[in-house]
């Protein structure tokens, strides 16, 4: 992988702006420098929800040749984020997946995976096999 290729861009959406900008904080902690996340969290007015417009501007601000992976929270957050590429339509220069991978194990996997150079198909296999990581035991 060349220091110039694109990498995957990953768009967390969260019905909280802090989680959002939570998961994104710890993915790319363990990601590092090159990788771009965008954490879309909350409604405009600043409450619980989520927002299709902001969804679809940070999926425009993340596209690249290499794709975008879109991690939500809840249901309604994967629906607002299928209607934001709806109104992108045919705009965007790379694909995009929307993952219904867990978020925190999911954007963490996912971005550690880009960082390497990983295209998006594997990028958003890596996001959906999390959901089968072992925590261990709580004791």
């Amino acid at each position: 992988m060349s220091e110039t290729e694109p990498l995957v861009g990953i768009v967390v959406v969260s019905h909280s702006r802090r989680l959002a900008e939570g998961v994104v904080e710890v993915a790319a902690q363990m990601a590092g420098d090159r990788m771009r996340f965008a954490a879309v969290g909350g409604a405009p007015d600043g409450s619980i929800g989520t927002d299709a417009d902001r969804i679809a501007d940070a999926i425009r601000q993340m596209d690249s040749a290499a794709g975008v992976l879109v991690l939500g929270d809840l249901g309604s957050a994967i629906l607002a984020s299928e209607s934001a590429v709806e109104m992108l339509g045919d705009s965007l220069t790379g694909a995009v997946t929307i993952s219904s991978g867990p978020l925190v194990e999911g954007a963490v996997v996912a971005a550690v995976q880009a960082s390497i150079g990983l295209p998006l198909n594997e990028v958003a296999a890596s996001a959906e096999e999390a959901r089968n990581l072992d925590k261990g035991s709580a004791r």
